[in-house]
């Protein structure tokens, strides 16, 4: 199969994804007033966050320029495998799009929350309290194998461990802020997949 094809359909989902998270992102900090400073994770998860997030958003950049540039890291998979990752793709921006209209305003890029946000169990959030990571880190591994780069598919189990790291912290905010009622939210949600009953 033509690389050329999986380089395009690579590029629609991550530029796509990418402008959704930015859209919804600035939306979110002019409707609040601002963003929310990142010191509140710590210096050094914040710059885990920074170094990793750098190679993580670089490395498809690198592949969607020219692909020889990352052949080292090629895994050989088969086209029906890569097809796959093109389905998965369009699954994720389709998760990222139902959690940023979800959550609104609440979206911060840290573990913190605005002062005015509110609890959202609407819409993805009903079923998944954390979507983002699970959408986000399905996206690059998809990416990844579009791409045929363990590299790529490996960031993003990465990314998804480190905000599984971080999302404990994230939940003691949380239950700070909205006390018991975040605690029953809890119980009936699954933290990165709907919870079976």
């Amino acid at each position: 199969m033509n690389e050329n094809i999986f380089r395009f359909f690579a590029g629609v989902i991550l530029i796509t994804s990418m402008t959704i998270s930015i859209y919804f992102r600035r939306k979110a900090d002019n409707e609040s007033g601002g963003a929310i400073p990142r010191k509140v994770d710590g210096n050094l998860m914040m710059t885990l966050i920074k170094v990793l997030g750098l190679v993580l958003w670089l490395s498809p950049f690198v592949y969607l320029i020219n692909p020889a540039w990352m052949a080292w890291a090629k895994m050989g998979l088969m086209d029906g495998i890569r097809w796959m990752g093109v389905g998965i793709g369009f699954i994720s921006i389709i998760g990222i799009y139902w959690l940023f209209r979800s959550i609104g305003s609440g979206i911060t890029p840290t573990s913190a929350t605005r002062k005015e946000h509110k609890l959202v169990t609407h819409g993805i959030y009903r079923y998944i309290r954390h979507p983002l990571y699970t959408f986000g880190s399905s996206m690059f591994i998809a990416f990844g194998m579009m791409a045929d780069n363990w590299l790529i598919a490996a960031l993003g189990v990465m990314a998804f461990i480190g905000m599984a790291i971080r999302t404990p912290k994230e939940e003691a905010n949380l239950i700070e802020k909205f006390g018991d009622e975040y605690r029953e939210y809890m119980k009936h949600t699954g933290r990165f997949l709907p919870k079976l009953k």
